[in-house]
Formats: structure tokens, C-alpha cells, sequence
């Protein structure tokens, strides 16, 4: 069965990050896209000649479509997937889906309340990074995993013009709420729910413009620590990650590379998509204070993976790609990391996250 999408936005994140992976996937189709800019319009009717393109969402009711996918500025996020779930579509909302965990529980009731599906769009979960991390814990290989080391860090010396340099919470701009959404949803992947968090939430390059430059610490409930950088003023980014055992260790340089085939057109899926030639390194320490390192291969990114779950779990064959009950717990965490960066104290939750 074919699946009606109406693409929500077409700038950067819908264009690149969503209608590549909705184009490639069996069984959805995009039928609508709304912007009422007009070179957008002309980029979406380049990628898409037969879509309907709608300058508003008001004009987009009445045309059959069953799922949106909301890629717009972080402030509309939830204005537009309550439209949206109050006409009764399924809903793919980009991260981050709200700017606190209460609101984000108001769009989980309605989705509940109207019998549809809000999907949050944590297409990072599938990075090399992350499948590859996943793979070195499963394995043994290094113990026992005490500490997780993450770092999603650039270097812009002028800050961005636009929504993403507004300082306003409810807009959800900054480095906290806009890849600290990635960074804390791939920590709790990784190592599992959270009990503490403790944070520094700064502005390092212009004073009155939202944070740029954060540190999270994070404890687990397994009593493992995460160690998870956010920022747009570091001009040294690696490692991108590291995994710390009680015999040895992981560390990863480079990052995925699926955003940047993406953003050159390359067409995703197939059996080369996702991989790469860059490799980590696995430390394994000895009875006598040696060690050993081996380059290993990096698992596959598979971005693809999101949309095919989505198409599943719309023809009732398998679950939602991402809970959004999982991602709740995510904005939890952020929510902590404000307080916490705005008092100087620790943050407990409980229960964990």
C-alpha cells in the first residue's frame, strides 16, 4: 500500500535530510510539499514536477495526504505538527519536537487523543558512529563501559543570521536545544537511561545570542558516565567519540557520511550507501600494562532504515522507527541541562530517563 506524504517546509533540512530518504522508500509517496517561498517552490517542483506544491497549510486539507513530515524552523515545530495532528495525519516531526518536556506531552496527548502516530525524526541514531559503537559494546571486546565520550563541535566565527541565532527558549535556538537534541538522544542510545545531569550552557562569541558552546555531564543508571560537547566555537572537533572500558577502549574521528552524499545529490540506498573507508581504532589493554591497537571497519550508516520503519509501522507491520515515549525522555534530559546551566547545580531525575 502507497502512503501519502506531505512534505511540511522545503528548506535545507527538508530537501536534503527528509525528501532523498522519503523519494527512496517503497510505499510512500510524496504528494504535497508546502512553502510559500518561491525559489523553493521552483527547487521543489525541479525534484518533484508532478507534486502539489500548497503556499500554506491551510490549502493542504482535502487531498488524501495520511502522513506529514515537518522540517521547518525549530519555532513552528509545534504549531505545525498540531495542525497537522488536529486533522488527523500521522506526523514525522524533525528534532528538536518541542522546546520542554510539558509541551512535548501536550503534542503525545493529542497524537493520542486523534488515533495517530507522532514519529520523532532521530534519523542520528542510525550514524556510523553510533551502529558502531553499539557493535563494540555488544562484542566484549573492552568490558565493561564506565564512560561515554561525544562531541558534536564546529567552527563558525560569525554566528548565523535567522531563527537559529534567536535566544528566545520557546524558539528553540542554540547549540543546546538544536544539536544537543542529537548529542543527548545518542548518549541515552548508547549508554541508557540517566539519573544526573550537570551542565554548562555558555555564549562564547557574542554576548545576548543564544548558547553556542556546551558541556553536558550525564550518569546513568548503570553508573557510567557520558561526557557529551555541543558547540560552535571549536576548532579542533575530534575525537567524535570514545568509548572507555575496564579493558580497553574505542575511538572514533571521523563522522558519518551520509550528510555530506546527501547534500552532493547521491541517491540513498543500495549496498554502498552509508559506508565509508575511515576507520577507528579499538585499544585493547594487557595483563602486563600493554596494549594493542586495531583499525577497524566502521558499520555502515543506514539513514534509510528511519523511513522504511515508518512505511512498516504505517501498514501496521512493525513498530514506530523511534518511540516518541523514548524521545520524551530525551527532552527531559535537555530540560535538566537549561536548569542545570542556568543555576550551576546538578540536576536529578527521577524517575531516570
Amino acid at each position: 500500500m502507497t502512503h501519502s506524504v506531505l512534505l511540511v517546509g522545503f528548506g535545507l533540512g527538508s530537501r536534503v535530510y527528509h525528501a532523498p530518504l522519503v523519494m527512496t522508500t517503497p510505499d510512500l509517496s510524496i504528494d504535497g510539499i508546502v512553502t510559500s517561498n518561491e525559489e523553493r517552490r521552483r527547487q521543489a517542483l525541479d525534484l518533484l514536477p508532478k507534486t502539489r506544491i500548497h503556499a500554506s497549510l491551510d490549502q493542504a486539507w482535502n487531498h488524501g495526504y495520511e502522513l506529514a513530515v515537518i522540517s521547518t524552523a525549530n519555532a513552528s515545530h509545534v504549531a505545525d505538527a498540531t495542525t497537522c495532528l488536529e486533522h488527523g495525519l500521522h506526523v514525522v516531526l524533525d528534532k528538536p519536537i518541542a522546546p520542554d518536556f510539558a509541551t512535548a506531552c501536550t503534542l503525545r496527548d493529542l497524537a493520542a487523543e486523534r488515533g495517530v502516530m507522532l514519529i520523532p525524526y532521530q534519523n542520528r541514531r542510525w550514524d556510523t558512529e553510533v551502529l558502531t559503537a553499539q557493535a563494540v559494546m555488544a562484542s566484549g571486546q573492552i568490558g565493561t563501559i564506565h564512560r561515554f565520550i561525544q562531541r558534536i563541535d564546529r567552527m563558525r566565527v560569525e554566528p548565523k543570521a535567522g531563527w537559529r541565532n534567536s535566544a528566545r527558549p520557546e524558539d528553540m535556538g542554540g547549540m543546546l536545544y538544536d544539536l544537543g537534541a542529537h548529542a543527548v538522544d545518542q548518549a541515552r542510545v548508547i549508554m541508557g537511561p540517566v539519573i544526573e545531569v550537570y551542565a554548562r550552557v555558555r555564549t562564547v562569541r557574542r554576548q545576548g545570542d543564544p548558547d553556542d558552546d556546551s558541556v553536558i555531564i550525564l550518569t546513568h543508571a548503570s553508573g557510567a558516565v557520558s561526557m557529551v560537547t555541543v558547540s560552535q566555537a571549536s576548532a579542533f572537533p575530534e575525537p567524535r567519540m570514545m568509548l572507555l572500558g575496564t579493558r580497553g577502549a574505542l575511538r572514533i574521528d571521523h563522522v558519518d557520511a551520509q550528510e555530506v552524499a546527501l547534500i552532493a545529490g547521491e541517491i540513498p540506498g543500495g549496498a554502498a550507501w552509508g559506508r565509508t573507508t575511515d576507520m577507528a581504532v579499538l585499544r585493547i589493554s594487557g595483563a602486563d600494562k600493554d596494549f594493542t591497537d586495531q583499525a577497524i571497519a566502521m558499520v555502515p550508516g543506514n539513514w534509510p532504515a528511519f523511513y522504511r520503519g515508518v512505511a512498516e509501522a504505517l501498514d501496521g507491520a512493525g513498530p514506530v522507527p523511534v518511540p516518541l515515549e523514548d524521545v520524551l525522555q530525551t527532552v527531559r534530559v535537555l530540560d535538566a541541562a537549561r536548569e542545570s546551566g542556568a543555576t550551576g547545580n546538578a540536576v536529578r531525575l527521577a524517575p531516570p530517563a
